[in-house]
């Protein structure tokens, strides 16, 4: 974001041998990064097609793709900008497209007008009730009533329900939070502080931050979700993960255990710098892959260099996810 046991586990990724698989035409190269920028990526898939979209700090666009390896070609859709007053009027940050019930929904992190700082940030919600989310109307849906202000909102369906966590500013900290949501754009009953940056790398670049939320399902029940650790503009900002049991109730803090470690973390030897602010989407054929941003060298920051790059997430036989070393940069896949 622009202001903003799994340790050594790992899916070896092999130069030249991997593609991105379930794809229309069995198979796609690519090279990481997948584009020069962007900072705080997304992607999705509907059918056969990809939705990607990253920061852009005053407007929300949409590049649609069936091959990840040519999204650099994909045109740039500019479906929302920010309007020039009210509470979403600036820093237009972490936008996620999500398909509900058959509508689409925008997610994005905003600041009012006149005050781009922490204590005037919040999750708002744009809603698409046409087939394709580069056409038709965005509806303004309005600013999500969390107990907090925060940043870097996402929502999940799971055994019924529908949650929203995000990002809240407690104090010096920034903490995970989970909430039940009434609809999409409606928050529903107490919400509750699940993670804490209680760890030292959790604690790198002079603040204490947990941030960029998402979830994972596991083969054998399980919830997981990944979030990000320490300031942006930190080298050792990195992925952390959170996993909670089968059958377990999300809303319960007591339900989710912490892994000792970051689960993607900077490999100067693959040329990976603070990778960070992740997400997950799978291919037609049922693979996991993650989708992060990272810097190409180091000390470089919190700057729109951030750029998107994915690589498959396997699980063990244990059922948890398997990360492995960043994906080197620049080698064909």
């Amino acid at each position: 974001m622009i202001s903003t046991k799994m340790l050594g586990r790992g899916l070896a990724i092999a130069a030249g041998a991997i593609v991105l698989g379930g794809s229309a035409d069995g198979g796609q190269h690519f090279i990481n990064p997948l584009l020069p920028s962007g900072p705080d990526p997304w992607i999705m898939r509907d059918g056969q097609d990809y939705y990607y979209l990253n920061t852009l700090g005053d407007r929300i666009a949409i590049r649609k793709t069936r091959n990840l390896g040519k999204l650099a070609e994909a045109e740039e859709v500019t479906v929302w900008r920010a309007p020039p007053e009210g509470p979403n009027a600036q820093a237009i940050w972490a936008p996620e497209l999500h398909r509900i019930d058959g509508t689409w929904y925008l997610y994005y992190t905003a600041a009012a007008a006149g005050h781009n700082d922490d204590a005037h940030r919040g999750i708002f919600v744009l809603e698409n009730k046409g087939p394709d989310p580069l056409t038709g109307d965005w509806v303004d849906r309005g600013q999500l009533k969390t107990a907090h202000t925060g940043i870097d909102g996402t929502t999940f369906a799971w055994h019924g329900k529908r949650y929203f966590v995000y990002s809240p500013y407690v104090g010096p900290d920034s903490d995970l939070a989970i909430v039940e949501m009434a609809n999409p754009w409606t928050l529903k009953g107490p919400e509750t502080i699940i993670a804490r940056p209680d760890q030292d790398w959790e604690r790198q670049g002079g603040r204490q931050i947990l941030e960029g939320p998402e979830f994972l399902p596991g083969p054998k029940g399980e919830l997981f979700l990944s979030y990000s650790g320490s300031a942006c503009w930190s080298d050792d900002y990195a992925i952390g993960l959170l996993s909670a049991p089968a059958g377990a109730d999300p809303l319960d803090p007591r339900v989710w255990a912490k892994a000792p470690g970051p689960v993607v973390a900077k490999s100067p030897a693959q040329g990976v710098w603070a990778p960070g602010h992740n997400g997950f989407f799978t291919t037609p054929s049922g693979e996991h892959w993650i989708v992060y941003h990272a810097n190409p060298a180091a000390e470089m920051k919190c700057t729109p260099k951030r750029a998107p790059r994915i690589q498959r997430v396997t699980f063990g036989r244990d059922g948890r996810p398997v990360f492995g070393t960043p994906a080197n940069t620049g080698v064909l896949r």
